[in-house]
């Protein structure tokens, strides 16, 4: 059963986030595209919680644990943070 988190990440959202994925990784951005999977990028859970963790220095927000571990594809981390930063405000 795949989770929504209801709101679509806003394409500046998406940008940054592919853009913070790819320098994780050490990988072109033109590979990570919002269906891309976490996995297929080569990266394991200790590769996801890094990424989540520039994500929130980024975006200046507070995911948790419990969020990231909900995240399977690039799109689910930009909508996850996107959801964040609009309960924020």
């Amino acid at each position: 059963m795949k989770q929504r988190f209801g709101s679509k990440a806003q394409p500046e959202t998406l940008e940054v986030v592919q853009s913070t994925i790819a320098k994780q990784l050490s990988i072109d951005e033109s590979t990570v595209t919002p269906q891309t999977k976490f996995a297929d990028l080569g990266a394991d859970s200790l590769d996801t919680v890094e990424i989540m963790m520039a994500l929130e220095e980024k975006f200046g927000v507070s995911i948790g644990e419990e969020g990231a571990q909900n995240i399977a594809t690039v799109q689910d981390a930009a909508d996850l943070i996107q959801k964040v930063k609009a309960a924020q405000n």
